[in-house]
């Protein structure tokens, strides 16, 4: 239990470090790498598909 509760806030930690490095490129740089702005929480999530 206690495992599991470690797991998922390391989980959503890096979720928020994700969005938060994602969130500083421009969106020139960001279309470098085929994205925009609605992109990035799925990006940082995990769960993006192109």
């Amino acid at each position: 239990m206690l495992l599991s509760l470690i797991r998922m806030i390391q989980a959503f930690r890096d979720y928020q470090r994700n969005v938060s490095e994602l969130s500083q490129l421009s969106d020139r740089e960001l279309a470098d790498i085929g994205l925009d702005r609605a992109d990035i929480p799925r990006v940082a999530a995990g769960t993006f598909t192109s």
